[in-house]
């Protein structure tokens, strides 16, 4: 059933299935709560969970000003409260995952565990080539026509507004703030990674982001994509389901393979960094884009 909820003046449209402790579920760019219809079948069966609209997605309009990774993190936050739900299970997808661990970074008090799903990545050289692509011409008009139907169906601000949003959205993703593996190591919850094993993001990258963390866990579904939540359902759920529960993870037998993949990349970057000129590069790697 769907229902709107106030979260500072921004009427966010939300739809709600199952019953137990809550899940909330953050779609990516151009998606909307329709985007997880593989998994209201069987996360239902354990959790209520909560899937919402984002800003100027699906049923919840436009709101004023530039879109930002924070200012979608914070509706995300008032949501949370307005319903009274914290802490939750947090699952952001793509653009979503990146919003998911800005909101785990400002207000960790609201989120008790998070999954970046195919997204979440803390600097440019994070994304493959391909990924990279979509922010620029012409894999930015290739990505806006995915899903401008579906805006055009749905968005309360009527299609003449899509233009708006799209540019928003392609401005965020170039000037973001990115969130630092100093923030990333000092998360308090668990925090996992899960991609297909073609996905936006580097395999490397997910495996150093898993191992900067204090409790980072790191899943690849094979013989997927972008959409692994659609071409694997059955294992992607299993995969939500088995981090969702608060036991320990059984490591009976850990020999270092994500600290050692994070010692790696801090080596990488710093060696990036002693080789740059003086003063040069200051943005670089500052838009980081979990499309």
């Amino acid at each position: 059933m769907g229902a709107y909820v106030d979260v500072d003046g921004l009427s966010m449209y939300y739809e709600v299935i199952g019953e137990g402790e809550p899940v909330v579920l953050v779609h990516g760019t151009g998606g909307t709560v329709e985007s997880w219809y593989a998994q209201r079948e069987l996360l239902p069966e354990w959790y209520r969970v909560y899937m919402l609209d984002c800003r100027g997605h699906g049923r919840t309009a436009d709101a004023e000003g530039p879109f930002t990774y924070e200012n979608f993190a914070d509706d995300i936050a008032g949501f949370i409260e307005a319903l009274e739900l914290g802490p939750v299970r947090l699952v952001g997808w793509s653009n979503g995952a990146s919003v998911a661990l800005r909101l785990a970074v400002r207000r960790p008090d609201l989120v008790s565990r998070v999954v970046l799903l195919s997204g979440g990545v803390l600097d440019l050289g994070g994304q493959t080539a391909e990924a990279r692509a979509l922010s620029v011409e012409p894999g930015r008009s290739w990505l806006a026509e995915t899903w401008r139907p579906i805006y055009e169906a749905l968005s309360p601000d009527g299609p003449e507004h899509f233009p708006v949003v799209e540019e928003k959205l392609n401005r965020m993703w170039r000037e973001a703030t990115p969130v630092t593996a100093d923030q990333i190591a000092a998360l308090p919850m668990p925090l996992l990674l899960l991609q297909g094993d073609d996905d936006c993001v580097e395999i490397a990258h997910a495996a150093a982001v898993a191992g900067t963390a204090p409790d980072g866990r790191l899943a690849v579904v094979p013989g997927t994509s972008h959409v692994s939540p659609i071409e694997k359902p059955e294992l992607v759920n299993l995969l939500l389901l088995d981090f969702f529960e608060d036991k320990p993870p059984a490591r009976l037998f850990p020999l270092g393979s994500l600290r050692s993949a994070a010692q790696a990349a801090t080596e990488a970057a710093a060696a990036t960094e002693a080789a740059r000129p003086a003063g040069a590069g200051e943005r670089a790697g500052s838009a980081p884009r979990a499309a």
